[in-house]
């Protein structure tokens, strides 16, 4: 899970997807043409002789999918307009008219400026062309262009980087960056009439002046941070090198030994879906990630830590969250066949590479599913085609994550049952829901002791696959808890989570928030695993 330094997380559970993720047309290869990398078997080997004791794990977040909550810093350099990246969400309001550009029944007519107060019709998605052009998105999907008239319309549900009809110019106030201009595709810039059109017919000059109907207000609403805004963000000339520092400065190999000192037997590693490209994936992905994943294998293997691969980030969004490598936050993984099965290729990458790995644990073939965008038919139906491709090279365990979202935790339970070495991967966090809010320190140590335990026990049925509690942190919603209370509670989920049949795996191992920073938590003494 992600958060933007606290609240920055609990906006964007709550935040509505918004977006749409397209990387999937540039991912149509054949299914046959799996042999980027020298795979390093091909045959099918028995399950390692692990110690049958749960495993105590840390994920390596924010390493190869960024999250901009984990490491902000990865996003300061970028050169120009940091702030409108792809997905923001933003409003645009008229300073003549004092209204809000609005897409009336959230899309597929025209553009007016008639809403003194901003909600989700008046709130658009940016794509980023360049650092300078963007296309707006509306809430029901459709993008900006000039109709015939001249008129702003947003009745288009396709487009591309490319497509220069729907692609706008923004021209900021050197000195006040909120006050912006809009130049549309046809050269002219907007301007909003006194009966409260928006027409595309303006000249280039300007005084800023309240009296200029081509000036506007924006305000960013919301903002994604993740692997296609960060790369996108730099651009094509320097997104390579930014992101080979990162991967190269940001876990390195005295990471794993610190994990071994200190009690840790394994790591559940983020990967994108892109990495099965490497070196060239689409853009604005960057290569170079696979053999950073390959030195954490020698890494592990040295220090005797077990590596779970998890694809955290899935061709089209499994969630529309930012850790999902989704461009505008729209979801819709496992609504078609092609996502499915282009998912099936990414699991076929990454097993055949790293079958014969002695480190290599397991493999998890999704993160967080969020229903009910994904159905749980269509997300079975990937789950058998990843845990078989598994086993067309190794006996390693086969990770399924539970849906979010959901009012039966144990919905996954039976389907599993059914596939030797499967586990079932759960998230707890006692965030994110108002259910959390108010309580305190004892009501969050009594919540995990009743309900988690409770639910968790639920989930450990005879001959059942194996449960892992894949993400949980030692925070929770209290004002100013104090250093004892991280103990104490941290204390009840290493209780309770241990008693998972797989194990656990505190999410993460570095943040910029301390309570999140497994490494900082040990460190100052807050956790002893």
């Amino acid at each position: 899970m992600v958060l933007f330094l606290y609240l920055e997380k609990c906006e964007r559970m709550k935040v509505l997807c918004l977006g749409e993720c397209e990387q999937r047309k540039v991912l149509f290869l054949h299914l046959e043409s799996m042999n980027n990398g020298s795979p390093i078997s091909h045959a099918a080997r028995p399950t390692p002789e692990y110690s049958p004791d749960p495993i105590k794990a840390v994920n390596l977040g924010g390493w190869l999918v960024a999250e901009g909550w984990i490491t902000p810093d990865l996003f300061d350099n970028i050169p120009v307009n940091k702030d409108l990246l792809d997905g923001t969400q933003i409003q645009v309001k008229s300073v003549t008219q004092n209204n809000y550009l609005s897409a009336q029944n959230g899309g597929g007519s025209t553009i007016i400026a008639n809403q003194p107060s901003a909600s989700t019709w008046e709130t658009f998605k940016l794509w980023r062309i360049t650092e300078t052009t963007f296309q707006f998105r509306v809430l029901n999907w459709q993008f900006f262009g000039i109709d015939d008239n001249g008129n702003l319309v947003a009745t288009s549900t396709s487009s591309d980087d490319s497509d220069s009809s729907h692609t706008f110019f923004i021209v900021r106030k050197d000195d006040e960056p909120n006050r912006i201009r809009i130049k549309a595709p046809n050269g002219s810039f907007l301007q909003v009439n006194s009966d409260a059109t928006v027409t595309a017919d303006y000249t280039e000059n300007t005084n800023w002046g309240d009296d200029d109907p081509s000036v506007f207000i924006v305000t960013n609403v919301y903002q994604l941070k993740g692997e296609f805004q960060v790369t996108n963000g730099y651009g094509p000339n320097i997104s390579s090198s930014v992101m080979t520092k990162h991967w190269n400065s940001f876990i390195v190999e005295d990471d794993f030994k610190f994990l071994s000192d200190n009690g840790l037997n394994a790591v559940r590693i983020p990967v994108g879906w892109w990495i099965r490209f490497d070196q060239n994936p689409p853009r604005p992905f960057v290569g170079g990630s696979l053999q950073v994943l390959d030195n954490a294998f020698s890494w592990a293997e040295k220090y005797n830590i077990k590596v779970i691969i998890d694809i955290h980030a899935m061709p089209s969004s499994q969630n529309g969250w930012e850790h999902s490598g989704t461009r505008d936050g729209l979801q819709s993984w496992g609504q078609t066949d092609d996502s499915i099965d282009q998912s099936v290729v990414v699991v076929d990458f990454l097993a055949s590479r790293y079958a014969n790995k002695p480190s290599l644990y397991a493999i998890e073939l999704i993160n967080e599913p969020l229903a009910p965008g994904v159905d749980l038919d269509s997300l079975k139906k990937y789950y058998k085609a990843g845990y078989d491709t598994v086993r067309k090279y190794s006996n390693v365990f086969v990770i399924m994550s539970n849906r979010l979202s959901i009012s039966d935790p144990t919905e996954l339970i039976q389907f599993a049952s059914s596939f030797s070495g499967s586990v079932v991967d759960v998230h707890y966090y006692n965030l994110f829901s108002n259910i959390f809010e108010g309580m305190s320190v004892q009501q969050n140590i009594d919540y995990i002791y009743n309900n988690r335990a409770s639910t968790l026990s639920s989930l450990m049925v005879s001959n059942g696959p194996l449960i892992f509690v894949g993400e949980w942190v030692d925070d929770m919603d209290v004002n100013n808890a104090s250093k004892d209370d991280y103990q104490r509670f941290g204390s009840a989920q290493l209780d309770v989570y241990g008693r998972a049949t797989f194990g656990w795996s505190y999410w993460t191992l570095k943040a910029a928030q301390n309570e999140w920073s497994l490494e900082w938590m040990i460190t100052n003494g807050y956790i002893n695993v």
